[in-house]
């Protein structure tokens, strides 16, 4: 069995990240384990056309490691990618990397005081381990009955079957949500017949995309200070949205305004676009960028279903009002599990419970990192990190911080593990509950953001900054620590117990 000091699970933003900044730090003995075979993270798995970032591209990359030759305002799937290649390799992780490795489980054994892991590929131990596979990686696939019997062609958009042509096919879309927005323009001219099922209409605004120059991309390879300028103000304009989000929505109304215009100039048709018009508060659900969608809706070949459906046949889709469609492929344009990640149920802690047994359908951690009885593990966009207006990026450079600061503190005071005290947990999330409740999120619509038992487990409820100053240290009076055994006695069974900091 291999050892090593920190494992790292998932080569997103979040693992390809936390290694860089090892190697940085000039720590080396880490492994990255990815399941796929590339890195890439949600940017390896989604490649439905018209895949692209909601997140400027200026503030979208680590702020270690700036793009200057970004090809559009807002950046591209492939873009991304290759940006993540690219990081890899300029900084020397590819060889601590270990692709087509998949966790399979993984146990903190209180004796060895490491974190036992089973892979598809072998078992090691690791001293610290980092979960970084993110809250969108795993599809929800809906329960939809007569979904199982349907004789077509379906996928998930993140599992898009590229080998299916779709041209003069009859086309029946899931979802209407920040990947339906995206594909549905892209494929709508190459299908016969599209249908579009939507449970809720999602609030759009106007999308300012656009190419970037070459002599822009010129200017900031020769003159980075200039791009970390516009990022800064980028990221400044960003963190204003939070007031209307998290304080007071009446300063999303310039916003909504927006959102209402475009729609009543690109859809002409007074019934459509009621149907199309949302009923909750703006920002209560995750607003969509396009000026694609609604013309796309509008098409001729395009139809709204509402309602929901009955049920899918063999050969077609019955709408709620009894209706029949036939159709040759479904693609089911879903989201993901953010409140039930596959992880949690793999990563086992203390009690022997898994994270999704103690989190009981509603996540909870410290600063979305740490989670009681979890020794030794971070979480990278764990519970109650999600943003609805900046880049996950930033929140996940501060986790990184964070996680650097708890292997110093290891060190530091001689200690094999840190464990977060009950306490400091349960008075941090009683706080992110309390900010939470005033919050548009909050304000009553049916979101993502509400895990299965109506609690609020993905948003941030504050400003950026508010989160960085709070992770920039390691806060070691949260946490007890075990102290290192003597040498000679490392053989012999230890006591589990943690002492205080």
């Amino acid at each position: 069995m291999n050892d090593t000091d920190v494992a790292i699970i998932g080569a997103g933003f979040g693992g390809v990240g936390m290694a860089i900044r090892l190697k940085q730090e000039d720590r080396d003995d880490f492994v990255l384990l990815e399941r796929g075979g590339d890195f890439g993270g949600t940017w390896r798995a989604n490649t439905y056309p018209g895949c692209q970032c909601d997140i400027p591209s200026n503030l979208y990359s680590f702020s270690f490691a700036p793009k200057s030759d970004w090809t559009r305002a807002y950046p591209l799937q492939e873009d991304i990618l290759e940006y993540l290649r690219d990081c890899a390799r300029r900084f020397g992780i590819v060889p601590h990397t270990q692709l087509g490795c998949e966790l399979l489980d993984a146990a903190w054994e209180p004796r060895s005081r490491r974190w036992e892991i089973e892979t598809s590929t072998g078992r090691l131990t690791a001293r610290v381990l980092v979960s970084a596979t993110g809250m969108l990686s795993e599809p929800y696939l809906p329960r939809i009955a007569g979904l199982e019997r349907f004789a077509g062609t379906s996928f998930h958009t993140a599992r898009w079957d590229h080998d299916q042509d779709l041209t003069g096919r009859r086309v029946a879309v899931f979802g209407t949500g920040a990947t339906a927005i995206q594909v549905v323009p892209r494929i709508r001219e190459r299908v016969e017949r599209l249908y579009v099922v939507q449970r809720t209409p999602p609030w759009v605004l106007p999308h300012v995309d656009r190419p970037v120059p070459e002599s822009r991309q010129q200017l900031y390879a020769r003159a980075p200070w200039l791009q970390r300028g516009v990022r800064a103000g980028v990221w400044a304009l960003r963190e204003s949205i939070v007031l209307g989000m998290a304080h007071d929505a009446r300063m999303l109304k310039g916003h909504e305004l927006a959102a209402r215009a475009m729609l009543r100039r690109q859809v002409k048709d007074p019934e459509l676009r009621r149907r199309l018009t949302p009923t909750y508060a703006l920002g209560c659900k995750r607003v969509l960028l396009s000026s694609e969608w609604y013309p796309a809706i509008a098409s001729e070949n395009v139809e709204l279903i509402t309602g929901g459906l009955r049920e899918v046949r063999e050969h077609s889709i019955v709408s709620a009002d009894g209706r029949e469609h036939e159709v040759d492929t479904i693609i089911l344009a879903t989201g993901f599990t953010p409140s039930d990640p596959p992880i949690a149920h793999r990563l086992r802690g203390l009690a022997g419970r898994s994270l999704s047994e103690t989190w009981r359908g509603s996540p909870q951690a410290y600063l979305g990192t740490t989670v009681a009885g979890f020794p030794n593990l971070f979480l990278f966009y764990g519970p109650n990190s999600n943003l609805g207006h900046s880049s996950i990026v930033y929140m996940l450079e501060s986790q990184m911080e964070y996680a650097l600061g708890g292997l110093r503190a290891l060190r530091e005071r001689g200690a094999d593990a840190f464990d977060l005290r009950p306490e400091a947990q349960a008075a941090y999330n009683a706080e992110m509950q309390a900010r939470l409740a005033g919050s548009v999120w909050n304000s009553g619509c049916g979101s993502w953001y509400l895990d299965r038992n109506g609690r609020n487990s993905i948003m941030w409820p504050g400003f950026t900054f508010e989160f960085r100053r709070r992770t920039r240290r390691f806060d070691s009076e949260a946490y007890r620590f075990t102290p290192r055994l003597p040498a000679a006695l490392e053989a012999e069974p230890a006591d589990a117990g943690l002492v205080p900091a």
